[in-house]
Parts: structure tokens; sequence; C-alpha cells
């Protein structure tokens, strides 16, 4: 940013503007020129993978970590997560299956915000054909919010070829998020894409279980949701990376429950906490 060595005019001003909205057109024309090229190495080395979600996890905690001015972060951020979301569509074309079981305008605006209009939004009536879609599909992705009342749907996660979780959104957590509902990402296996933060499983306590809610408390473990069935109480459940499940494994025991089945279902990035971040309105 220069220092003006004269009083500036709205012509001025304006001009200056115009300059800026042609450098922005052109880096992001240039970055699709890269990505055109990414493309083409990818498939000289025999493809890859166009989501990975460590990548966006990084690019994401660095542009609110260098935020500053009057352009409010929540705008930083869906410009970002947009291009992110579109180049990824014109690496490989895929769309985004939404369990609409909670309401269809939250997940639209939670959908859009994340992965704009470009990349197509198609609504399910409940997460199991969410699951589905993605599971069929050649590389969609799947949305369901954290809190869904249907349950235990994370059991069709627990296969080994199933899709699994592969981020929790929004990433940049803060107050008065304009797109703030929690939500699961759902894709088939990753593999060496996947971040590991925060690993999830699906437990299953054949029996004993109904006593120990709320939480049998263990270090670094959440209890997401939990439902009771006829083979049991089931369980989603968080750990931190590294931690392991034998102290959890062992409360369990010790308070008369039976050896919990316990499936991998996924994992994600640790959300960045930006609730420091000054929120600035738009003038």
């Amino acid at each position: 940013m220069t220092t003006p060595s004269r009083l500036e005019t709205l012509a001025d001003l304006r001009i200056e503007i115009d300059r800026i909205d042609a450098a922005l057109h052109q880096l992001l024309m240039e970055r699709g020129e890269i990505i055109h090229r990414l493309i083409e190495a990818k498939a000289r080395q025999g493809g890859g993978l166009a989501f990975r979600p460590g990548r966006e996890a990084d690019m994401m905690r660095a542009l609110v970590s260098r935020h500053q001015g009057l352009l409010p972060l929540d705008t930083v951020e869906s410009i970002w997560r947009i291009i992110i979301s579109t180049f990824t569509f014109v690496q490989s074309n895929y769309s985004v299956h939404a369990d609409i079981s909670g309401g269809d305008a939250a997940m639209r605006d939670c959908c859009r915000f994340h992965f704009g209009f470009t990349v197509p939004y198609v609504t399910h009536p409940n997460a199991a054909q969410v699951i589905e879609a993605v599971a069929k599909s050649g590389g969609d992705l799947g949305v369901v919010r954290v809190d869904t009342a249907e349950g235990p749907w994370w059991h069709d996660l627990a296969g080994p070829g199933a899709p699994k979780i592969i981020a929790r959104l929004p990433f940049v957590e803060r107050l008065d998020h304009p797109a703030g509902t929690p939500v699961f990402i759902i894709a088939q296996p990753l593999a060496e894409a996947a971040v590991r933060d925060v690993v999830l499983y699906d437990v299953t306590i054949p029996n004993g279980g109904d006593s120990l809610l709320p939480n049998p408390h263990a270090p670094q473990l959440e209890i997401l949701d939990s439902f009771k069935t006829t083979a049991g109480l089931c369980l989603m459940i968080a750990t931190d990376a590294g931690a392991g499940l034998d102290t959890w494994r062992e409360t369990l025991t010790r308070s008369g429950a039976a050896e919990p089945l316990v499936t991998e279902i996924g994992s994600h990035a640790a959300r960045f906490d930006a609730s420091g971040v000054q929120k600035v309105a738009a003038q």
C-alpha cells in the first residue's frame, strides 16, 4: 500500500480498485493454468486424489492467521472455500450429497458456503441414503449434520470398503459463523490423504452399557452420539490423535459392561479456533 502524494479523488481510488480487480482475476486464471498442469502431472503418474483435507486445513489456518483489515473474515473464508472446492471440481467432477432430515435451508447454506454454486448439490431424506450415494459414486462427497437425530447412522461407515468421515466443518470455528451448522464430510476412503488429528469410532457395547451414560470419561475422548438398539448401546466417539482406547475399555469393564466392539469410521483435522479474530462489519 503506497502513501498518496496528493489528495486522492474518487476517480483515482476507483482506478486503483479496477487495477486490483484485474490483478485478482489474472491470478485466478494463473491458478487455473497450474491446476491444468497438475491434472496432466497426475495423469502421467497414474492419477491421484483430488481431495486433500490436510492441505485444505493448512491453507485455511494460514489464511486466518494472516488476515487483517476491513474485509470480514466470513467473506475471506467463503471466497477461499469456493476457490478450493471449485478447482477441486475442475480436477475431478463431484457432487455434494446432503442429508436434509434436519431441514434444507441450513444445510443448503452450509454447502453453498463451503462448496460454492459450481459443485452440484443433491438432497437426500436421511444420512443412510447420503452414505449409499457416496458409496455408489465415482468420488462424490456426503454432508451429514453432527447432531442428526437419526441413529445410529454411523454404522454404515464401519465396513472395510465403506465411505468414511474425512472432515468436520466449519473448520474455522468462531461465534456467529454464517455457516456454523456442524457437519461431517463423508467420502470414499482416502488412504494416504486422510488427516488423523481426530479419529472417529463406531462402538457397540453388547450389554451393561445403559448405566454408563452420561459418559464414562476417559482422557482425550468424547462421546458424540449414542443410541440404544437391540444389539446394545451404540456410540460414536472421537479421540485425539495417538490416544488409545485402552483406558476407556478398562473403565467400561470395571463398570460391568461387556467388551465393546470398536470399528474406525473416519478421521479429520483438528478445527481452528478463530474466536479471537475480530469480525468487522461491512461498511
